[in-house]
């Protein structure tokens, strides 16, 4: 049954997580993008860097009013269908930034106005990707292998910024038609989703059973697993949608995925605006912004592999959150360009390697419907402080000049989490029994 075991999961990973990666690489891109529009936008529209912060954060408002609902329709009509509605319809929304200007002179509403309003829209049109495509993961991989298998789909978010970084800064040269660099920015970095959103109908399979690309045995091994999996969950406990939205273990999951994203976006909205501090070039801006996600996928893959190794997940989360700790904090305290850089780095490698050893652990604990609201839950909460961290930066930045403040407050945010993760309980036997559960299947 190895035999199988292997072809399966080697299908599996061949045929999904390429394309998963392309999916959230264009995803990321058009939720940060607007980091960079900002070193020329926010003057052309007249945002001041706490009215940039609030517009920055507006779009995890919208994400949050409908994470739970998009997940919960993703169940029912299924993920291929639902994954390519947001994707076609974000991808339309973010194109739209480029004419706030135009919009605001077609409708009176204020530049600032139109600039809030497509922040909210753009968070709800992308409401339910990430916990949407963790669940269908779920789908189609044994717990033995998650953590490796989410991080490596994760590997979109450095990859979109190793390469989405210097692309945005050099688009911010381009003219033309009438449109500055920051609005050739948003239209060209929106066009990808549209077009991968209709590659999504093509090309994903909802279930194994309807997988036309696998034999026989290997869908019948992998569906024995995922049924042995779940039943060996609810006999210990089954928990009802209501129960996984109050259940205090998701609450205290959302406060440790809380303070990571503080921290995360809090830093990824201004980090070109801090590197452009350095007293360099648009292009080499996006250069130097690029560098902590190197660090940052590496990282992330390395840390993965050793959680899943060890089949422990909340100490390897906890020491992550302190590395993006220590690194933010210095940052902001020390002014020395290399060393601010080099501190960037070493916090982005604990801010990327967070998520994908986090994820197996409400995993652990939820089934079928329950974990699809319990895991839309735990990110649509814990990205509300992708409104607060990206606010506080701004606003604090207007009133004393200077982003140290701010760092400070965001370093704070992550240790909290370090201390919340280490107190999470969860049962250690279940989560090694999960892990062994792919081989007792057999």
């Amino acid at each position: 049954m190895e035999d199988v075991e292997k072809r399966v999961i080697g299908k599996v990973m061949r045929r999904l997580i390429p394309f998963l990666i392309v999916c959230y690489f264009v995803a990321y891109l058009d939720r940060v993008n607007v980091s960079f529009a900002a070193l020329h936008m926010n003057q052309a529209v007249g945002l001041s860097e706490a009215a940039f912060g609030l517009g920055a954060g507006l779009f995890f408002i919208g994400y949050f009013l409908f994470e739970v609902p998009s997940n919960i329709f993703l169940e029912r009509v299924g993920a291929r269908v639902w994954i390519a509605r947001i994707m076609i319809t974000w991808g339309i929304v973010s194109a739209a930034f480029a004419f706030i200007p135009s919009i605001s002179a077609a409708t009176g509403v204020p530049n600032e106005g139109v600039f809030y309003s497509l922040r909210l829209l753009l968070g709800a049109c992308e409401a339910g990707f990430f916990p949407g495509i963790i669940f269908y993961l779920t789908l189609w991989f044994p717990a033995a292998y998650r953590a490796r298998v989410i991080s490596l789909f994760m590997l979109a978010i450095p990859i979109s910024s190793i390469i989405g970084s210097p692309i945005s800064g050099m688009l911010l040269g381009l003219t033309g038609w009438g449109l500055d660099g920051w609005q050739w920015l948003f239209l060209i970095e929106g066009l990808p989703s549209i077009l991968v959103g209709i590659g999504v109908l093509l090309y994903l399979t909802d279930f194994p059973r309807q997988a036309r690309w696998l034999q026989k045995d290997e869908i019948a091994w992998l569906e024995d697993v995922q049924a042995t999996e779940k039943r060996n969950k609810e006999k210990v406990e089954h928990l009802s949608l209501l129960q996984a939205l109050t259940d205090a273990r998701i609450l205290l999951c959302a406060a440790v995925y809380f303070c990571l994203n503080a921290a995360s976006y809090g830093v990824a909205f201004f980090l070109p605006t801090i590197i452009k501090g350095f007293g360099v070039s648009d292009a080499q801006t996006g250069l130097l912004a690029a560098l902590p996600f190197v660090f940052g996928g590496i990282g992330m893959v390395l840390l993965g592999r050793h959680s899943d190794r060890t089949m422990e997940r909340k100490g390897h989360v906890a020491v992550a959150l302190l590395m993006a700790a220590v690194g933010i904090g210095l940052a902001g305290l020390l002014s020395d360009p290399i060393i601010v850089m080099a501190l960037l780095c070493f916090a982005q490698i604990g801010v990327s390697s967070v998520p994908p050893m986090f994820w197996p652990l409400p995993a652990s604990f939820l089934t079928g419907a329950s974990a699809a609201a319990g895991i839309a839950a735990i990110n649509s909460l814990g990205n509300l402080s992708g409104f607060a961290g990206p606010y506080a930066m701004g606003y604090l930045k207007d009133l004393t000049g200077n982003f140290t403040i701010g760092l400070l407050l965001l370093a704070g945010c992550a240790v909290v989490g370090a201390a919340i993760v280490s107190r999470l309980r969860i049962d250690v036997k279940r989560e090694h029994l999960s892990g062994e559960i792919s081989l007792a299947a057999h």
